[in-house]
């Protein structure tokens, strides 16, 4: 109710409204209102003829009346007024208490000479801190010389910020994964200078995919009409691409990439400052810098001390290097719906071609006592196209079969001021779309723009309120292809679930239509066209599709059941996936706050026909 300053006058009897000797009351509009008409009423009778004694008594009996009712209004302010003012003081009061009890025992574990065996995060620098701070070994310290960290390295690097990386291992890596770069990636790495890395490795073109189900195949291209004719899609080793990668940011003299352990995070008043490491030569040594970029990978030993990830391992990949073949439609990748989940194979050399395997769960096969082998020949090598089987077959035979798990995980935005997590460290989705090294790159230059208008990374709040755009701009690549990768993973795999079967059959149908039935998919999949809003469209879509499907030519009720839960079943497996993400995030990012304290965005793909 509002409330107003009405006029100094008492309402206890006509001849003490001239000498109340109060200042000013406030009063609710109803009371005012009616003391403004006894007051009026009073000067009235004043300057006319004498009021009787009837009208004196009708009058004060108006006057006491109006008095109990202005009372019990006020009381009944007051009482509410009193409630709201308590409770708005145990917030404060409760709000102050958590604070002061965090600080307390913040300055306890950081005082204490045994806090390594107290705090798993990091290490405390105790009192000398402030002096190590204030030359810092640079301006950022990055963990990890993987895609995301030789990426981020060269991208600051040339932006003139010093920058050190502390890898674990800086020999070649050999991976089974991280070897297919989709043509939304290939662009990233155009922006951030890197293109040249996928020269010399024999990296292969690849321009688009092929389907394959019970016989049936059907292809599907990216849509690169309106781009570079170099823009595309990069098979290769991903050691190849790495070291080259690795050499490209140990070319600048302000990058410096050494080997060493990261044993922890170095951690002053519940701010991050820097890490302690192993040297090769076991020397224990720490390092400090204003921002820390954590991105050792999908096994990150750090991520545990910054959030609380929620890692889950739907299936396992088993690997294999099939030679002296070549894939039905060259220059694109294949997917091969088996049962009971896919089969992919894409070139990774002129002479190789990798084979990934999903098995669902986390128990496989035993490799020692042939169990593996013995899995892929009969169950496997059946579904595997005809012109390639004799192939992979020789490659079990071959005896270097390898494994992977395959690790899901979405997003955790990490509170602690001074570091950043990036990478499969951050965010990770299932591999089978080949996604993971598109979002990475894509964080990368969507960090570097954020950092680039910052000069100076030691003022900790402005760096923090920068950094807490990152999470909502990184948003319409990175949820479009971990949803898309998450939901086609639940479609592609076989189900005895009569509902799911005629999912999985309809999407094969549906992409099969060609047009934008296929361009659509296609684009979110490559990471050119990275819309969220285009990705539920296009699934419900399939389960419309394959919805009416059910209905042809004449509905009965089993149909009709199965149809309806058709419909539910794809509900039920994208709105957790979109839940995971963020629906507002990933949906409507400009309502975020965060959103608009980013620097500008740079309308670069315009100009891409001019590189």
């Amino acid at each position: 109710m509002a409330l107003i300053k009405p006029a100094t006058y008492s309402v206890i009897s006509p001849p003490l409204l001239r000498h109340h000797p109060r200042g000013t009351h406030y009063y609710t509009l109803t009371s005012y209102r009616r003391t403004v008409t006894i007051f009026t009423a009073y000067r009235s009778m004043k300057h006319h003829a004498s009021p009787s004694l009837p009208q004196l008594i009708s009058s004060a009996n108006v006057l006491t009346g109006e008095r109990k009712i202005m009372e019990t209004a006020i009381d009944s302010s007051y009482i509410v007024g009193g409630f709201f003012v308590s409770l708005l003081g145990f917030v404060i009061l409760s709000v102050l208490r958590r604070r002061i009890g965090n600080s307390v025992s913040r300055s306890r574990k950081i005082g204490s000479g045994s806090s390594s065996g107290v705090r798993s995060r990091s290490n405390s620098t105790g009192g000398d801190f402030r002096r190590q701070f204030r030359s810092a070994d640079a301006d950022v310290l990055i963990v990890g010389a993987g895609v995301s960290g030789a990426a981020l390295a060269y991208a600051l690097g040339k932006e003139g910020y010093k920058i050190r990386v502390i890898e674990r291992d800086l020999t070649e890596p050999d991976r089974i994964v991280g070897e297919l770069l989709q043509p939304g990636g290939y662009l990233k790495l155009i922006e951030l200078g890197l293109e040249d890395c996928v020269e010399e490795i024999d990296g292969q073109t690849v321009l688009g995919y092929a389907l394959f189900k019970d016989g049936k195949s059907t292809k599907l291209p990216y849509s690169l009409e309106e781009f570079h004719p170099d823009v595309s899609g990069r098979s290769f080793h991903n050691g190849r691409f790495i070291r080259r990668m690795r050499e490209k940011a140990a070319s600048l003299p302000n990058v410096k990439l050494e080997q060493g352990t990261v044993t922890s995070l170095v951690e002053d008043e519940g701010t991050i400052r820097g890490v302690q490491y192993k040297t090769k030569s076991g020397e224990v040594m720490q390092v400090f810098a204003p921002l820390t970029v954590v991105c050792d990978g999908c096994f990150s030993n750090l991520r545990n001390s910054l959030c609380k990830p929620q890692v889950d391992v739907p299936s396992c990949f088993v690997g294999l290097v099939l030679e002296n073949c070549e894939l039905p439609y060259p220059n694109h990748g294949h997917v091969i719906l088996a049962d009971p989940s896919p089969i992919l194979f894409y070139q990774i050399s002129s002479t190789e071609i990798r084979c990934l395997v999903d098995i669902p769960g986390q128990k496989l096969p035993s490799l020692g006592n042939g169990d593996m082998a013995k899995y892929l020949k009969t169950t496997m090598a059946p579904q595997v196209p005809p012109e390639v089987r004799d192939a992979f077959i020789a490659a079990i035979d071959s005896g270097n079969i390898r494994t992977m798990p395959n690790r899901c995980m979405p997003a955790s935005p990490v509170q602690t001021p001074g570091v950043l997590l990036l990478g499969d460290a951050f965010n990770m989705r299932h591999p089978l779309t080949g996604g993971g090294m598109t979002v990475a790159l894509s964080d990368i230059v969507v960090l570097r723009d954020i950092l680039k208008p910052l000069h100076d990374f030691t003022d900790t709040d402005s760096l923090t309120r920068h950094l807490e755009s990152f999470y909502t701009l990184r948003k319409p690549m990175a949820s479009t292809i971990n949803t898309l990768a998450g939901a086609l993973y639940k479609v592609f795999c076989a189900s005895p679930d009569p509902a799911m079967k005629e999912m999985r059959e309809a999407c094969f149908d549906y992409l099969s239509l060609g047009g934008a039935c296929s361009s659509g998919p296609i684009g979110l999949l490559s990471g050119l066209k990275p819309y969220p809003v285009s990705l539920v469209l296009h699934f419900f879509g399939v389960a419309v599709y394959g919805f009416v499907r059910l209905l042809l030519p004449l509905p009965t009720p089993k149909r009709l059941w199965i149809g309806v839960r058709l419909i539910l079943g794809a509900s039920g497996i994208i709105f957790p996936i979109i839940k995971a993400e963020g629906v507002r995030q990933m949906f409507f990012p400009a309502s975020v706050a965060a959103y608009h304290r980013a620097p500008p965005k740079k309308n670069w793909l315009k100009n891409i026909h001019s590189l």
